[in-house]
């Protein structure tokens, strides 16, 4: 478990189990698209802890009961692209009234610098709990440019969620933004030459589409 009080490792045996077939080579772009998204789902689940309530009057079939739902600032989940896809369908059938943007970087193969090159977000970014997604976070300096930018269009509320993460992007991410919190299911040992998260699981964009 990370020292830093806004990081969570989650060790749920159902992640944990998913996780392991996540990163078999052999697991093919179907059974990888859904492994991602039921992922996605269990994180949300422990992300959206903290959502606020209020108290509601309900009337069932044979009274009346005290009940809660939710109340506050409303979700939005922005998608990384173009791996953060594959997380989105999993946090919308646990907030299935969320708006859903999108926000793409490419990272330089030589440098590993991010460049940002679309971002569309929903309205009122500034008055929603804002859910930003990646499966992967490598080096750290996609995820930090993508929330430095959708915190210049006024969000102020903002969790991080990535399947896989590797020290040094956590390390960078907490160190450019210490206010948010980072939901993780696995850290990994480190990066290789080449920026890859080792053990990881390969290019979570890839395998998730096909591509190569």
């Amino acid at each position: 478990m990370n020292q830093n009080q806004n990081v969570f490792i989650m060790d749920h045996p159902l992640i944990q189990h998913k996780i392991s077939l996540l990163r078999n080579k052999e697991t093919g772009p179907k059974q990888f698209r859904e492994l991602i998204s039921e992922l996605a789902m269990l994180m949300c689940y422990e992300a959206s802890r903290d959502m606020k309530l209020k108290d509601v009057k309900i009337e069932t079939p044979v009274g009346e009961a005290d009940s809660k739902v939710l109340s506050g600032r409303k979700a939005a989940i922005v998608s990384i692209l173009r791996a953060g896809e594959g997380m989105v369908s999993g946090l919308l059938k646990l907030i299935p009234a969320a708006k859903v943007g999108h926000i793409g970087l490419y990272r330089d193969p030589e440098t590993l610098k991010p460049t940002e090159y679309y971002c569309k977000l929903p309205s009122e970014i500034n008055e929603r709990l804002v859910f930003v997604i990646d499966p992967m976070l490598a080096t750290g300096g996609t995820a930090v440019d993508a929330i430095s930018q959708i915190k210049k269009r006024g969000a102020k509320d903002i969790k991080f969620m990535c399947i896989v993460a590797a020290p040094e992007g956590l390390e960078a991410l907490t160190k450019a933004h210490p206010d948010i919190k980072i939901y993780c299911a696995a850290l990994d040992k480190e990066l290789n030459d080449h920026g890859y998260i080792v053990p990881g699981l390969g290019d979570a964009g890839d395998r998730i589409f096909g591509t190569k």
